[in-house]
């Protein structure tokens, strides 16, 4: 048991590293978001008409939250080690690291990849692939290692769902404690009945003396 709770332990603790990776990436992707948000805003400000809605941006944006939520619901699952919030943990996360595999593989074989995504009118979109393609050793490293920590992130929720949470033993009342009582109890009735068992032949030696002093 002492050996199971240890490894339940260091599993909980490379759950919530995984975790704290992918919040980190989560949250770096919302503050570009909100700077190229804020540029944009400025841009439509100084233009004084109404723009189109930056859709890469937005994007951006949501998929930062999502990977922040998960990281806070994955902490939850490894902190509890519920079956319940584990499975929901690794189905979401499921989700989407197929939809970054999807995305991934459409522009690798995809040679016009780029009619699949609509028209960016802030330009951000157009900038961030001149970013990727001048930087592309770094981005992928870093890419791999945000998708790593997600399949390990999965990999370490199905080992500590097949662990279990920590079994207490609590008593909810007083009526649960009672066996263990019984065995006192059942001693003490021994000890009284062996008692008046011992003392019953001097009782009754003390009462033939009785009768033969009344008898002479």
């Amino acid at each position: 048991m002492a050996g199971r709770g240890v490894a339940r332990s260091c599993v909980q603790t490379a759950l919530k590293a995984a975790n704290s990776l992918v919040g980190l990436a989560g949250m770096a992707v919302i503050l570009y978001a909100l700077w190229m948000l804020r540029a944009w805003s400025a841009q439509a400000a100084h233009l004084h008409r109404h723009l189109p809605v930056p859709w890469f941006i937005y994007t951006l944006l949501g998929l930062g939250i999502v990977m922040c939520s998960l990281t806070c619901s994955g902490h939850i699952a490894a902190e509890t080690a519920n079956g319940a919030c584990l499975s929901c943990h690794m189905i979401f996360v499921f989700l989407l690291v197929i939809l970054e595999g999807g995305i991934t593989a459409d522009v690798f074989l995809n040679s016009n990849w780029e009619e699949d995504f609509p028209e960016d009118p802030s330009g951000n979109f157009a900038e961030f692939k001149e970013f990727v393609r001048s930087n592309f050793q770094i981005c992928e490293w870093v890419g791999l290692s945000v998708v790593g920590a997600q399949a390990l992130s999965i990999i370490l929720a199905m080992v500590l769902r097949a662990l279990g949470p920590e079994r207490e033993i609590d008593y909810d009342s007083d009526d649960d404690a009672v066996p263990a009582r019984l065995p006192l109890l059942r001693n003490q009735a021994q000890h009284g009945s062996n008692y008046v068992e011992t003392n019953l032949p001097r009782r009754s030696d003390s009462w033939t003396l009785r009768i033969l002093d009344k008898v002479r």
